[in-house]
């Protein structure tokens, strides 16, 4: 039942609506949860299986895909996206998924031997429907803020190993990430976009990486299962794509609507919804 105080809520019925759908899409079950559905076995002891050096390379691979992403949005989207969006167009969820999904058959044929390969075209893959989630919803992605929100939703999948609190809320991950990204837009509106020499952009791929390398962890377990082949492969890579999506959409919708009402408004608004939907 949802509280009586939203009787008085500033948002209308339909924006009261796509918060309660976006706050189901942040607040799903989470991504060990699903692959383990996919698999039929727990993810926490696939992840024992995964031998130790195995860390390390996802590590970096993580790294590695994550500054591809960024090198590839600063360079190339401003240009793509001058002319100014009057109608945001429908994301392309299910084209990417399937881009996705071929990139995890190659995946879970070879195993972790093709992680530096299929990893960093993965995520740009998702990186460029996150993106396409946020035109969606009326985000200007000729802004530097704006790309690097899209980013910040790699970080938004999970927790990190630093995190004391497994469960940490929307408000609170974003907040975490929200300084972070303050500092490096405002390094590259000034000083220009440089991977390597920006501190406050490596600071802020290096909280990012530490959230989304427990994700790709996951997603790499689930692949450990011998013999997984091309088609568990591909499903596995399905459901990981799936799973940002919506962490996409639920995130950029509450901007959406904080630029309407406020983001107080929204907040508490957010707080008081149940998060089951109804039908």
């Amino acid at each position: 039942m949802q509280s009586s105080s939203l009787a008085t809520s500033p948002l209308s019925d339909e924006d009261l609506k796509a918060l309660k759908r976006a706050k189901h899409q942040l607040e799903s079950p989470a991504l060990t949860m699903k692959l383990a559905s996919i698999v039929g076995a727990p993810i926490e002891k696939l992840l024992s299986r995964i031998p130790a050096f195995a860390n390390e390379k996802i590590t970096d691979a993580t790294e590695v895909a994550l500054r591809k992403c960024l090198s590839i949005a600063l360079r190339t989207l401003g240009r793509r996206d001058a002319a100014p969006l009057i109608v945001p167009d429908r994301p392309s969820n299910l084209l990417h998924k399937f881009a996705v999904a071929t990139t995890g058959a190659a995946g879970g044929a070879f195993g972790l031997f093709a992680l530096p390969v299929e990893l960093p075209v993965t995520t740009t893959l998702m990186f460029r429907s996150i993106c396409d989630i946020a035109r969606s919803e009326g985000e200007d992605l000729t802004s530097i803020e704006t790309q690097l929100q899209c980013l910040t939703v790699l970080g938004m999948g999970g927790t990190s190993s630093e995190d004391d609190d497994a469960d940490l809320g929307y408000f609170i991950m974003r907040g975490a990430l929200a300084q972070a990204v303050s500092k490096a837009s405002s390094e590259i509106a000034t000083k220009g976009f440089s991977a390597h020499g920006s501190a406050a952009l490596l600071r802020l791929l290096n909280a990012i990486a530490a959230r989304f390398s427990v994700q790709v962890s996951e997603q790499i377990a689930a692949k450990s299962i011998p013999a997984i082949g091309a088609v568990l492969g591909a499903m596995v890579n399905t459901v990981f794509i799936d799973h940002f999506q919506q962490v996409a959409h639920g995130h950029f919708t509450v901007r959406r609507l904080e630029r309407q009402y406020g983001q107080p408004t929204v907040e508490a608004a957010y707080q008081t919804l149940d998060v089951t939907l109804d039908g």
